[in-house]
Formats: structure tokens, sequence, C-alpha cells
């Protein structure tokens, strides 16, 4: 099943790392929906069905963190998985992450770090190493 994907990233650099990493991880990836801040994230999944959310934190008009809270109070939403992808090394902010149900991975990452989130994610068992 090949999952619809938004990355929420204000650095073009940022996006396309993340989606470059998703190409590499070897997951079935269907449509990749890009946003450069929370509410062209929040319009883009108006208008698209996506399986899952990649997003930064710091980014302009809407954060990554109100962007979240949106997504989490809208029902249509509030079930969708987002993965935060950020440089931020706060513990108090990540469990703040944490707490509204979303995974965090720390930049810089590789294609196996998503690829492993997203098998969590959608239940898929790691390979053994």
């Amino acid at each position: 099943m090949a999952l619809n994907v938004l990355v929420v990233d204000d650095s073009m650099v940022g996006r396309a790392m993340v989606i470059k990493s998703l190409k590499l991880s070897g997951v079935d990836v269907g449509e990749i929906h890009q946003a450069s801040n929370g509410r062209e994230g929040l319009d883009v999944l108006e208008a698209h069905w996506v399986d899952l959310v990649f997003a930064d934190i710091n980014m302009p008009v809407m954060n990554g963190e109100e962007m979240i809270d949106r997504i989490r109070a809208n029902p249509a939403w509030a079930a969708t998985p987002i993965v935060v992808i950020s440089t931020e090394g706060s513990q108090t902010h990540i469990e703040r992450l944490v707490a509204r149900n979303a995974r965090f991975v720390h930049k810089p990452f590789t294609p196996e770090v998503i690829r492993d989130v997203i098998r969590d994610i959608v239940g898929v068992p790691h390979e053994s190493r």
C-alpha cells in the first residue's frame, strides 16, 4: 500500500532531504505533497488524502506545534501520524511533541531512520539486523 505523504518545512532543502530519504528508504510512497509552513500544510490536508505528515517545528506563519494542535483538533485528521523532524534538542520540547502523539526524529537523519519510523507507525516488523 503506497503512502501519501505531506512534507512541511520552510526550508526547500529540508523538504528535499526528507523527500530524497523517503525515496531511498524502500517504503512504498505514493503522492508526496509539500508545504512551506503549517498554514499551507493544513491547506494541503484540506485538498488531498494524506497518510503521513513529516513536519519541522520552527516555521513562519504557523509553526509545527500549532499545526499539530490543529490537526489533532480536526476529527478528519486527528489520527494522522505525524513525524517531527528537527534539530531541536530540548527534552522538554520533545516530550511536548510526544504528548501530542507525534514521533520525533533528529536532524540529520538517514533513509534507514525514516524507513524504521514509518514501519513502526504502520506496523511493519523490522528486518533482522
